[in-house]
């Protein structure tokens, strides 16, 4: 054989492996890792009847996605796990990612929920002096630092005609907050679901607002960069069972509330109540309207010195290729 043969042989053989190693790349990971907290239902429904791991069982056990979860108390502690490599895919609010881009965390969007305005509020204790918004120059206002909670709690004050350095932001995490408002050490708090829920249904409470009005309290989904690169239609198998599971609650709604009560530790009323004012929608890539929406987000953090940098939202947007979104 020539070595001209020789090499174009060679050649090929490599260009073979080349192509083999890229589609193994772009098939379905060993293990997906998912960041969850309590709150996101759709995840957590996932986990509790085991449906991420009925999709992604291969006909070999070699074959198989082993699904591990991880709970995290909040957004923020979730996307710092991501950026480190802790876990592949998660959860959060609004706020978190900005927080995350801003730091130069590795990790980009890759999904949304329905906007659900009315699931976060800023409380004040039933029998507080505290009337209005505008009621809370001064004052002490518990919330999760960079959360969906904290940009409620910017929004509120720019309808009061508030300066941020108007209020003394407490930044504590869900339940040491929920510790401190309740023993008096801060005269609000600014919270999300099932969170507002419980201590809205213990009747010691007033809702100053909810996010109605002041912000979609949107839900993101996110990956690492390189998972998204690798996994996308993954990512797009993961999507289809999130927007199951909405569907799920919805039209089972007792047999959800069951679960759901079980899986996150709190009264069924608490539940009930947190899903009566969820609205139903796919999970869906991230589209124009919602970047935007999600840029005002970014805006107004750097706009007040919150954030070190302001930051694009657009650079970290993973975008499906057609082989991603195409059914396998």
């Amino acid at each position: 054989m020539s070595i001209i043969r020789r090499i174009q042989n060679l050649a090929v053989l490599l260009t073979g492996l080349l192509l083999s190693a890229q589609s193994m790349a772009q098939g379905a990971p060993a293990e997906l890792r998912v960041g969850y907290q309590k709150g996101t239902i759709n995840l957590t429904v996932l986990k509790e009847r085991g449906l991420l791991e009925q999709r992604f069982k291969g006909a070999a056990a070699s074959a198989a996605t082993r699904v591990t979860w991880v709970e995290f108390a909040a957004g923020p502690q979730l996307l710092e796990a991501l950026a480190v490599g802790s876990i592949d895919f998660g959860a959060t609010g609004d706020s978190p990612p900005v927080f995350a881009q801003a730091a130069g965390k590795n990790l980009v969007y890759v999904g949304y929920e329905v906007p659900k305005p009315d699931t976060s509020a800023v409380l004040v204790p039933a029998d507080s002096p505290i009337k209005s918004l505008e009621d809370l120059k001064g004052k002490k206002i518990a919330m999760q630092k960079g959360s969906s909670a904290h940009f409620l709690t910017v929004q509120a004050l720019k309808r009061a005609k508030l300066a941020w350095s108007d209020i003394q932001p407490i930044y504590l995490a869900p339940a040491d907050a929920r510790a401190a408002f309740e023993r008096g050490s801060v005269d609000a708090w600014s919270i999300w679901d099932p969170y507002y829920a419980a201590v809205e249904e213990s009747g010691k409470v007033r809702v100053l607002a909810t996010s109605r009005g002041l912000s979609n309290n949107n839900t993101f989904y996110l990956a690492s960069s390189a998972f998204a690169a690798r996994h996308g239609s993954t990512l797009i198998d993961v999507f289809e069972e999130l927007t199951q599971a909405e569907k799920y609650v919805q039209n089972n709604r007792v047999e959800a509330v069951q679960l759901l009560t079980k899986a996150f530790g709190l009264e069924q009323k608490v539940i009930e109540r947190v899903l009566a004012r969820r609205p139903l929608g796919a999970v869906k890539p991230i589209n124009a309207d919602v970047l935007l929406d999600q840029q005002q987000v970014a805006d107004a953090f750097f706009q007040l010195g919150l954030i070190p940098a302001a930051v694009k939202v657009a650079d970290i947007v993973w975008k499906p290729t057609a082989n991603d979104l195409a059914r396998r």
